[in-house]
């Protein structure tokens, strides 16, 4: 059209003349295998977009085999949405396939970049997109919808605005067989809106997507250029590539993904540890858990029996934890003691007391009936490490094999105990098991790159 801009993105669909009143009902159930592949894919296409920013960033260039994959992935994806409640506008279902489907009703091209902008790389994915984002929001819906997007530059539909027109045709194809044109035309633009923004966002196009609502079936601004892909139409045809060809591409895709994937969860673990041991240690360097309060208006709180048992790997063990650390912040001065629970058992037997069996969200507590306790803490001699005190005190003890049970009681032995406690350990390899898992993972992304390229290459060839 003279006088619009046009857009690298070309996002189109064809309504079907005859759809059926009744399947888009259970769409969602029939799409189930592709969402099942598009969550590998995804993973992949993040992590690939990753790859490709910092080769535009030292190249000024998109890898055209990554290129291909993402936008495949993006095709892909537009398919599914077209079936099912992006704009439920065919009932045919969508081929399992990254490559162009130029028969299918629903059709999505990205022209290849020859030259990106280096230095606009840095901000237009996060800074410059931030008014797209709030309206791609509002399109799509929220919750975990919107934090999909915002991670993987995915789009996903069934909630904001898009579901509600859609629902509104769904209800329309219900009772009158009819899908309403200008229904259709109003989805299309709004779809068509959130493809530029995943392109841009997805660093595959420095082409800014307009404030506009381009709406209908063909777009009306999308840009006629061959994309990359395009060439495997002329050559990927059953009597050149057989079928090992298509199952050693299909594998390679696979794999790719099952790796990306795990390197997403192997980067995201070794980031978790490492900032945990940069936030979590104390002065003196020991990785503390977070203060708890635990009261009662017993006598004594006891803690369930854990376990040691380092079976002639004592020098392993301790290296790893190192020394425990056991913390304990209280207004009336509290004991806190470590004792095998045979010892401790015995020194609370017939006390009114409370066992901590959970502290997973708060401490739960299992009381014990009885009376006070004959002796204060401080007076017995089996407590292997113990502190006492008003205020913050500190307990350090080298663990042993054995079963051993930590008490906090008032130093004087009265009733109602409050204090806060923390446990943590010295933990010092634990840096270098977060490091390696960065590593790891940076291997794992690597591979997942490299296999993924290979079956796209092996695709076009």
């Amino acid at each position: 059209m003279e006088g619009r801009p046009m857009s690298p993105v070309r996002i189109e669909g064809r309504l079907d003349p005859e759809l059926s009143r009744w399947l888009w009902l259970v769409k969602w159930l029939l799409a189930i295998p592709h969402y099942i592949v598009l969550a590998f894919l995804w993973v992949a296409f993040f992590v690939l977009t990753v790859v490709a920013f910092f080769a535009i960033l030292f190249t000024g260039r998109y890898p055209k085999g990554i290129f291909e994959f993402n936008l495949g992935v993006l095709r892909w994806t537009w398919r599914v949405a077209f079936y099912s409640y992006a704009a439920l506008g065919t009932d045919r279902y969508p081929p399992f396939t990254l490559d162009e489907a130029p028969d299918y009703p629903a059709t999505l091209a990205i022209a290849y970049p020859e030259t990106l902008s280096r230095g606009l790389v840095l901000v237009k994915w996060w800074l410059l997109v931030i008014p797209q984002y709030v309206i791609v929001g509002i399109f799509v819906g929220g919750g975990s919808y919107a934090a999909w997007h915002r991670d993987s530059w995915a789009w996903s539909y069934g909630g904001g605005l898009i579901g509600l027109v859609v629902v509104f045709a769904g209800v329309a194809l219900l009772f009158t067989t009819r899908y309403p044109r200008g229904i259709f035309d109003l989805a299309l633009g709004l779809d068509r809106w959130v493809a530029r923004v995943v392109a841009y966002a997805g660093l595959m196009t420095d082409t800014y997507p307009p404030f506009r609502l381009d709406q209908g079936g063909s777009d009306p601004a999308g840009a006629v250029a061959p994309t990359p892909s395009a060439p495997v139409l002329a050559v990927e045809t059953p009597t050149t590539e057989g079928s090992g060809g298509k199952a050693g591409k299909i594998a390679l895709l696979i794999v790719g993904s099952i790796a990306a994937l795990l390197a997403f969860g192997v980067l995201v673990g070794g980031c978790a540890i490492v900032a945990v041991d940069q936030t979590q240690r104390d002065d003196d360097g020991f990785l503390m858990s977070p203060n708890e309060d635990f009261s009662t208006s017993s006598y004594a709180i006891s803690s369930e029996s854990a376990d040691i048992d380092l079976e002639g790997a004592e020098w392993a063990v301790k290296g790893f934890l190192g020394t425990v650390r056991i913390r304990s912040e209280s207004e009336r001065p509290v004991f806190v003691g470590i004792a095998r629970e045979a010892d401790a058992a015995g020194y609370l037997d017939g006390v009114e007391h409370v066992v901590v069996t959970d502290i997973e969200n708060e401490p739960h507590y299992s009381p014990r009936a009885g009376a006070a306790p004959e002796n204060p803490p401080g007076e017995e001699t089996f407590w292997v490490a113990s502190t006492s005190g008003a205020g913050e005190q500190t307990l350090d003890w080298e663990p042993e094999d054995g079963d051993w049970t930590v008490v906090a009681m008032n130093e004087d032995a009265t009733r109602g105990v409050a204090t806060e406690l923390s446990i943590g350990a010295e933990l010092d390899t634990v840096i270098w098991i977060g490091v390696g898992l960065l590593v790891a993972g940076v291997l794992l992304a690597a591979g997942a790159a490299l296999a993924i390229t290979a079956g796209v290459r092996r695709g076009r060839r």
